[in-house]
């Protein structure tokens, strides 16, 4: 059984709230990694760094989920990126890839991999064009609220949470498909995951970094069991 097929027949039993039993448990106690995704061109991927640790905590907390309480920083052109079924996108520049690194996004998404980005202000304009060079046929959607990515361990029926404002716009999630499975989620105008930074970041209320948390985990938990 592949490591991600035993990711998502684990979460599945933890949703429909099946118990293990401890010959099921022991099966699939191994814990596996998600990934920051390092890009060239100049924007900060770097950027707080204590939020997908927070995640996964977070989420971990309230799914026991076998996942590990750090994670990777992968190049996106690098054959690694197969080793993780959730990579993670951020930054308030300018994102460059060349033909090796698109073609192995591409290859990643349609393998079953997802990739989630955040824009942390700044970055619209470039994922724009790198998903358009990733899939040139393909349109990025927005999301409707009903959609089960708003859904999953805590309801948002209005979308995403507002966590930060910029431009007096709303909150949008965007999402590209192939054959039917979401493969790329594109959180826009909500600062999503400086939520989930480290409190004394941004200094932003507890209700609102919950708010964050709790979307955040949401799209980590749809996208380990909708691959």
């Amino acid at each position: 059984m592949t490591q991600f097929r035993r990711i998502i027949l684990v979460v599945l039993l933890i949703i429909t709230g099946i118990s293990f039993s401890s010959v099921i448990h022991a099966q699939y106690n191994d814990s596996f990694e998600i990934a920051r995704v390092k890009y060239r061109g100049g924007g900060d991927w770097y950027n707080d760094p204590s939020s997908l640790t927070n995640l996964i905590a977070f989420t971990k907390d309230r799914v026991p989920i076998s996942i590990s309480n750090s994670y990777k920083d992968v190049a996106l052109g690098s054959t690694d990126i197969f080793s993780y079924p959730f990579l993670y996108l951020t930054g308030h520049g300018t994102i460059t890839a060349n033909n090796v690194e698109i073609r192995n996004l591409r290859t990643y998404l349609d393998h079953g991999g997802f990739l989630y980005v955040d824009d942390d202000y700044g970055l619209d304009e470039s994922i724009r064009e790198l998903m358009k060079e990733v899939y040139p046929d393909e349109e990025m959607i927005e999301l409707p609220f009903n959609h089960p990515i708003y859904d999953q361990l805590f309801r948002f029926n209005n979308g995403l949470p507002k966590i930060h404002e910029h431009d007096n716009k709303p909150p949008q999630g965007f999402g590209i498909f192939r054959n039917g499975r979401l493969v790329f989620f594109y959180t826009y105008e909500t600062n999503l995951a400086d939520g989930w930074a480290d409190a004394e970041v941004h200094n932003d209320p507890q209700d609102v970094r919950e708010k964050a948390l709790q979307m955040g985990a949401n799209i980590l938990i749809y996208a380990l069991t909708r691959s």
